[in-house]
């Protein structure tokens, strides 16, 4: 496949070369004068250009690429590739021309009445073109630029929706509601007050699930609002087993993040560790400054059946990643799981609209 590509951009390009040479030559020669196409001077004149307009392509194709990796083609970079571009090309185009001008004129066999006014002449050819193509391959790759950020948008919206339902699935999930219900029917018999209030706090759960279900941000007040009454059924289920503290310092209701992102990791933090009353999980919800939330636990890795495959903190990543350049990090060291979220502005949808168009 890659050479087949490869073979097909070389054959296209060494078309535009032979048209463009046909077209210099025509202009420069009379079009009765064919035999002009097979003497020394055409010879090398194709050859030449030939080689020059391979040179040119391939070290441009060289820094758009670079330039992709580096994160895409904007009007500063182009200028940048085009000066880069031409600053090589340029001089290999005057030696080139020199040396056949002047010292090997006559090795080659090229004829020419005034040496001097040819190279300047040559020279100049070579820049005009090579600058056309260097605009038209650039223009080429914007486009193509252009049609693969389109495409990963749309990929990512199918994504978002896809991790939408399957986030809401695994929240009010068959499992838990029993669990829940379980819990509920220990404490009618030991304690009714504090089962009216586990009922209050489930019943706010599933119906903060249920209203922002199609939300893939939600204020980080709300959040932690909903992660308290969570977070209490937690400590009722589990009691001295799972503790469960938050720390967040800092004017919630000013930043969002992914809906359900936090519960999420309490959830995995409790699926994939041991935990009893002798040795507790330690699960911490804490804030960096104003710039992110941390969540920490203490490991004590359960064996499970299937192996797991992150598809929560995968699913929180590909979320971010539609409003940020800042990551997700995932950290295990030293008996500790953390995971650091990125806390996003409140006006972070428009201003990621104004970014893509």
């Amino acid at each position: 496949m890659f050479k087949s590509k490869a073979v097909k951009k070389f054959v296209f390009r060494w078309m535009v070369v032979n048209v463009v040479y046909l077209m210099v030559k025509l202009t420069i020669d009379h079009e009765e004068e064919m035999e002009s196409f097979f003497t020394a001077t055409s010879a090398f004149y194709y050859f030449s250009a030939f080689f020059l307009f391979m040179l040119t392509w391939e070290i441009n194709d060289w820094l758009l690429r670079r330039q992709k990796r580096k994160g895409g083609l904007d009007f500063k970079s182009s200028l940048r590739i085009l000066g880069k571009t031409m600053a090589i090309s340029l001089p290999m185009s005057a030696l080139v021309y020199y040396l056949a001008l002047f010292p090997f004129r006559e090795t080659i066999g090229i004829v020419c009445v005034d040496p001097a006014l040819e190279f300047r002449t040559d020279f100049l050819r070579a820049a005009l073109l090579g600058a056309t193509v260097i605009f038209f391959n650039m223009f080429h790759f914007s486009m193509n630029q252009r049609d693969e950020m389109k495409q990963q948008m749309e990929d990512l919206k199918k994504e978002m929706m896809a991790s939408r339902y399957t986030s809401l699935r695994s929240q009010i999930s068959p499992h838990f509601l029993f669990n829940s219900l379980n819990t509920l029917t220990s404490l009618m018999y030991e304690d009714r007050d504090l089962a009216s209030d586990f009922v209050t706090r489930l019943a706010s759960s599933y119906r903060y699930i249920l209203d922002t279900g199609e939300e893939d941000l939600i204020s980080l007040e709300k959040e932690l609002n909903f992660l308290d009454s969570f977070v209490f059924m937690m400590n009722v289920r589990h009691k001295d087993a799972v503790i469960i503290k938050t720390d967040v310092d800092l004017p919630s209701e000013k930043y969002q993040i992914p809906t359900l992102s936090l519960q999420m990791l309490v959830e995995n933090a409790l699926k994939h560790n041991h935990y009893s009353k002798e040795r507790p999980l330690h699960i911490s919800i804490s804030s960096i400054g104003n710039e992110a939330l941390v969540i920490k636990n203490n490991l004590r890795k359960r064996i499970l059946k299937e192996e797991t495959t992150q598809v929560g903190l995968k699913n929180i990543k590909k979320r971010y990643a539609h409003y940020t350049n800042k990551l997700v990090l995932v950290r295990e060291e030293d008996g500790i799981f953390e995971v650091i979220l990125p806390l996003l502005a409140k006006d972070v949808k428009e201003l990621n609209l104004l970014s893509v168009s």
